[in-house]
């Protein structure tokens, strides 16, 4: 999903305005009611640094960068049926797509990280901060299971248990191309190029990759795959199918096409499936599962169709 991105330098003559009045009248797609929802997600930086207060009075000489990522700007906000399992020291969070995991530089306000601060809130003590262990991401557009610790008792050793691989990842994906052996395994070494801000694999440096897949159902263009994560590395999944020639559906940053039965996609058809593990402070083996999202649900069936 491509961000857009305002530079605007505060001219003397319009120092003294509010910030949300500044940006309304200096950035065409946005209306005051709208910039003080940006602002208020955290989507504007003066001078370099994050700022929350629409009331800031801008100075001739500022530099404001406004941060617009195409998403709602009504911040997300987690449902009592998107947690899958909580326990004193666990939860485990059904991510919908198009939510960022962490903050990005579009916003704090409405990521999975915030959203889970906020619903772990003591109510009666209200400056408390919660525990929160963040020990797995999931891009954006992908849904499905997510676990975080929320005691410090569970924080060192859950990260153990993804640091050592002591974890079961499998998700669901759905590709243009039908693979031509039904399963088999992906082994390379990935590593980020900055330039086209991208991962791929190398002959050498990068980190280690292993993923292997299966064939569920094969369509005429297309297959549904059921992979299993080795190891976690960023954007992994997309890469391995990508370079194999069946990029998911609707990844076009790794050359997946952007619509497929005559019906755009808004996001990589990729959803976490199943997840487990040994809990890290009672080791009871815990598994979870998640049903497929709408949208993943929706182009299934647009597929038996062709």
């Amino acid at each position: 999903m491509k961000w857009t991105i305002h530079r605007l330098s505060v001219e003397s003559v319009d120092a003294g305005q509010r910030l949300d009045q500044y940006l309304a009248n200096n950035c065409p797609d946005l209306s005051r009611t709208a910039a003080k929802k940006v602002i208020d997600l955290g989507g504007v930086h003066l001078d370099g640094r994050r700022i929350r207060g629409c009331s800031k009075l801008v100075k001739g000489g500022d530099k404001i960068e406004v941060y617009l990522d195409r998403l709602p700007l009504d911040p997300y906000r987690i449902s009592l049926e998107e947690i899958i399992y909580q326990d004193s020291y666990l939860i485990v969070l059904n991510k919908p797509s198009s939510v960022d995991t962490q903050p990005t530089h579009a916003r704090f306000k409405g990521t999975v990280y915030e959203a889970l601060q906020l619903h772990l809130q003591d109510p009666f003590r209200p400056r408390l901060k919660p525990e929160l262990g963040m020990v797995q991401r999931l891009d954006r557009g992908t849904s499905g299971l997510m676990v975080f610790s929320i005691h410090p008792k569970a924080h060192k050793n859950l990260t153990k248990i993804f640091v050592e691989h002591q974890v079961k990842k499998r998700y669901l994906a759905l590709v243009a191309g039908v693979p031509s052996v039904t399963e088999g395994e992906i082994r390379s070494f990935l590593a980020r190029s900055r330039k086209q801000n991208r991962v791929r694999s190398v002959e050498k440096g990068g980190k280690e990759a292993l993923t292997r897949y299966r064939v569920v159902e094969s369509y005429a263009e297309a297959a549904l795959l059921d992979i299993e994560l080795l190891t976690g590395r960023s954007h992994q999944i997309r890469v391995h199918m990508s370079e194999q020639g069946w990029p998911l559906l609707g990844d076009t940053l790794y050359g997946g096409p952007e619509t497929w039965c005559q019906r755009e996609l808004a996001r990589p058809l990729l959803h976490a499936s199943t997840l487990a593990f040994r809990h890290p402070v009672t080791n009871e083996f815990l598994e979870f599962s998640a049903d497929l999202p709408i949208d993943f649900l929706q182009m299934l069936e647009l597929l038996k169709l062709q």
